[in-house]
C-alpha cells in the first residue's frame, strides 16, 4: 500500500474543508429571506437572497381601498426594502467567510505573491 506524500494529503484536507465551508454558507445564503412591510404596512413581500419576490402578503380589504397606483407604489416600496434587507444578510454572511490568510497566495504564473 502506497502512502500519500504529506503535502498532497494536507492539500486533500484543505479541499475537503474549503468544500464544507462552501457547502455551510451556500445553506446559508439559501435560507435568506426578507419581509420588510410597505409605507401603511398594509404589503409585506417575501424576498431571497438574490432578489426574487418569493411570497407577497396583502392586507385583508387592500386592494379595495388603495388606488391602482397607491398599491403600486406600496408592493414596490416593500419590494425595493425587502430587497435591501436580503442584501445586507447576504454581506453579512460573505463577510463573515473565513479566509484562510496562512495560504500563500499564488499568481497565474504559479509565483507566490
Amino acid at each position: 500500500m502506497s502512502s500519500i506524500h504529506p503535502d498532497v494529503q494536507a492539500a486533500l484536507d484543505a479541499a475537503r474543508d474549503l468544500r464544507h465551508r462552501i457547502a455551510e454558507m451556500r445553506e446559508k445564503i439559501d435560507n435568506i429571506r426578507a419581509r420588510r412591510p410597505s409605507p401603511s404596512g398594509a404589503v409585506i413581500p417575501e424576498v431571497d437572497a438574490m432578489g426574487r419576490l418569493t411570497d407577497l402578503y396583502l392586507a385583508p380589504g387592500t386592494a379595495a381601498r388603495l388606488t391602482c397606483p397607491e398599491l403600486t407604489n406600496e408592493i414596490m416600496s416593500a419590494i425595493r426594502e425587502s430587497t435591501a434587507d436580503a442584501a445586507r444578510q447576504y454581506e453579512s454572511i460573505m463577510d463573515a467567510a473565513p479566509i484562510d490568510e496562512t495560504e500563500p497566495v499564488t499568481t497565474a504564473s504559479g509565483q507566490a505573491g
